[in-house]
């Protein structure tokens, strides 16, 4: 028996016994209000390894609900997993997220990136609630049609040179790792999440050119099929410009910037830095704690 045909008959075998206990856990309940989109995007999470913000990512999912969510690939690093298993729990609760979400009735597609390609040969199956797919066409609350891509098919080093790709993927890592300890030092000292890797790669000359270079030939694919925009991942650079007569949309990741796409009710769509966010909430609650408190009214004396 494949393994495709063993994954099929072990979702089926859910669809019949219904969900495990796990994902019926009640959540506690929060003071704020979720905050509703029709459609939100995330990729490049890169579950298994150490530079995965799965805490962040998660008190984002717990924020939000939405119609339908977009894993826009490389949610799982297969590429990291081969390597050594590395899986804290964070890690299963952004799991066990996603599958609660879809239990609920989002619609959830996963689009396969190039580190969680062992995937590929599952796309067309639904697991969980959870549609695999290689690509998928979205259309927007105002009728716009978007290819919805995880964009590593447009990457010729990826595409052409894999040995490459790995080698880089290293190094990268080596940045990542860096930047677990940066923002351990700065946590200690109650400074918000700041990502080093992100901040040189901004001020590589050629990392800037391959980043334009990408953007480019996604929008020319994208006005080849006769699409009005493109949402992809990838490079984890948030981004939303037009190219030409297309809009190109960016999610970004969640281990350097942590930034989601979103999409309202009326078709706007804006980049979401859930990171300058959970600073901006953590600024707050250090100037309401350092406020003083307000004096008792003393009754028998009054």
């Amino acid at each position: 028996m494949s393994n495709r045909d063993m994954l099929v008959r072990e979702t089926r075998t859910v669809e019949i016994m219904g969900l495990p206990d796990w994902l019926g856990v009640p959540e506690p309940r929060g003071f704020q209000p979720k905050r509703k989109f029709r459609t939100i995007w995330i990729s490049d999470v890169h579950l298994g390894t150490r530079g995965c913000n799965a805490e962040m990512l998660v008190d984002f999912l717990h924020s939000v609900e939405c119609e339908t969510l977009y894993l826009v690939g490389d949610i799982i690093d297969g590429w990291r997993l081969r390597k050594g298993w590395y899986w804290p729990d964070a890690h299963n609760e952004v799991i066990r997220r996603v599958l609660k979400m879809a239990h609920r009735g989002t619609r959830v597609v996963f689009v396969v990136g190039n580190h969680d390609e062992m995937l590929r040969e599952y796309a067309g199956l639904t697991f969980g609630g959870v549609e695999l797919v290689q690509e998928a066409v979205h259309r927007t609350a105002d009728g716009r049609r978007l290819l919805v891509t995880h964009g590593d098919s447009f990457d010729g080093v990826v595409l052409y040179a894999k040995w490459l790709a790995l080698l880089g993927d290293k190094a990268y890592s080596v940045l990542l790792r860096a930047n677990v300890l940066v923002n351990a030092v700065r946590r200690r000292f109650k400074l918000p999440y700041w990502s080093l890797s992100a901040h040189l790669k901004k001020r590589v000359k050629n990392a800037v050119q391959f980043v334009c270079a990408f953007e480019e030939a996604v929008a020319r694919e994208t006005a080849e099929r006769g699409l009005e925009g493109v949402v992809c991942g990838h490079i984890h650079s948030a981004e939303i410009r037009k190219i030409g007569d297309i809009t190109y949309y960016n999610d970004g990741d969640w281990v350097e910037s942590c930034t989601a796409l979103t999409e309202d009710a009326t078709g706007a769509m804006a980049i979401l830095d859930w990171s300058a966010e959970s600073a901006a909430r953590t600024a707050q609650s250090r100037r309401a704690a350092s406020q003083p408190a307000l004096p008792l009214y003393d009754m028998e004396n009054a």
